[in-house]
């Protein structure tokens, strides 16, 4: 139960925090028109295209250790409905725009079961482990490379930040996923 609520407060969270952002990084809403031009409007912006990605979002479905796939993937699938909604919540007051959230549920349903799922093998040892911990980074790094955050036609300081954070936390974070596998083969071979 600790979990679930868990799963649906940080869903709920996140998804309101991204709508948020993306209404303060829009210089043609009413939140973000008086940060245009600023620092904060450039932050807010990097931040928005990466909390708005979809690794980001399978990361959210992703991180729950629930300890076993199915209470994984019931989570991984709450997280992302609760994100869902509250992110059109948030963003029809925030920006006064339509929702497409219904869309969001019946594609959120599946993604969110089957990451949820991935997630909670991430503690498993050998080949499985090791998979389900690699697929948060290797789907950043996939989606930047078929789909990078790139609204506009010019790179942009503030786009080519985000890029840059995107890739590094990918890279550090394979890295340190293989290592850790590498360093638990060595411990299990030797012991």
């Amino acid at each position: 139960m600790k979990i679930t609520m868990g799963a649906l407060a940080a869903g709920v969270g996140f998804g309101a925090a991204t709508s948020l952002i993306n209404a303060l990084s829009s210089p043609y809403g009413e939140l973000g028109a008086p940060l245009a031009g600023t620092v904060w409007a450039s932050a807010a912006k990097v931040l928005s295209l990466l909390m708005d990605a979809g690794w980001s979002w399978a990361a959210l479905a992703v991180g729950w250790l629930a300890g076993t796939p199915v209470r994984g993937a019931l989570v991984g699938a709450l997280a992302l409905i609760a994100a869902t909604g509250a992110y059109y919540v948030t963003d029809a007051f925030a920006s006064g725009a339509g929702t497409e959230m219904v869309r969001w549920w019946v594609a959120g349903l599946p993604l969110g079961l089957v990451l949820g799922a991935v997630g909670a093998a991430i503690r498993r040892p050998g080949l499985i482990g090791l998979l389900a911990a690699l697929t948060v980074p290797v789907g950043a790094a996939v989606q930047m490379v078929v789909l990078p955050p790139r609204p506009h036609l010019t790179l942009t300081p503030t786009i080519v930040l985000a890029e840059v954070i995107v890739w590094t936390a990918a890279v550090f974070s394979a890295g340190w996923v293989v290592y850790r596998f590498w360093a638990a083969r060595r411990t299990a071979v030797a012991g």
